[in-house]
């Protein structure tokens, strides 16, 4: 049994693991960046669980998340991702993502990368909280807010509040970590993200699963 204390949402040996690996650890890749962007928002209406399954067929489907190539995807591609059943066949969610991936060369154009933009949010450093439980941690902050304005007014789609708030915890904007997680400290701590090149590979995690 592993005797590590650690967020009560990490409960599956598949979330434990991504709560172990990435979750919180400050991420300044714009490819990285920009598939959480695009993952938060298929989750609308799901559970995490079910995006970390499919997170490898997003990853193929999106083609690494490079959004200079998703925003070239045709309405022919979309079509095509519309029947695999590897990713949330959701057309609204679908046309986001190649729709929000032209916006993201946009913010690259003006403020020179995506990293630069939303870091900006928290003034250029995560935002170290002290929840003891997840009770306390909200489902939104002003930060959030002025976030999903600024990106709506762009363009985005799928971005309220609540679906930036859970970009800005995944990719280490904040560390929502409680307190009593063992990962509080250790992602406290990370200003640059020293493991933000290190993503979960979905299918040995699947195995572990298994």
């Amino acid at each position: 049994m592993d005797p590590q204390t650690r967020c009560r949402w990490a409960r599956t040996p598949l979330s434990v693991a991504y709560h172990d690996i990435e979750w919180g650890v400050p991420v300044h890749d714009d490819r990285i960046l920009f598939e959480f962007l695009t993952l938060e928002g298929a989750q609308a209406g799901l559970s995490w669980e079910t995006i970390l399954k499919k997170r490898a067929a997003y990853r193929d489907a999106f083609l690494g998340f490079d959004p200079a190539r998703v925003a070239r995807f045709t309405p022919a591609r979309v079509e095509r991702l519309l029947r695999n059943p590897g990713i949330v066949r959701n057309r609204l969610k679908i046309v986001s993502a190649v729709r929000n991936a032209r916006a993201v060369l946009a913010i690259q154009r003006e403020v020179g990368s995506l990293d630069t933009y939303v870091w900006g949010f928290v003034g250029g450093a995560p935002r170290v909280n002290r929840w003891r439980t997840l009770q306390e941690v909200p489902a939104r902050t002003p930060e959030s807010d002025a976030l999903s304005r600024d990106l709506l007014r762009r363009g985005f789609k799928f971005v309220g509040p609540t679906i930036c708030y859970a970009f800005m915890q995944a990719v280490g904007l904040v560390n929502d970590h409680t307190t009593d997680c063992f990962r509080y400290p250790t992602v406290g701590q990370m200003v640059r993200g020293p493991l933000s090149h290190k993503r979960l590979r979905p299918t040995a995690a699947a195995r572990r699963k298994g």
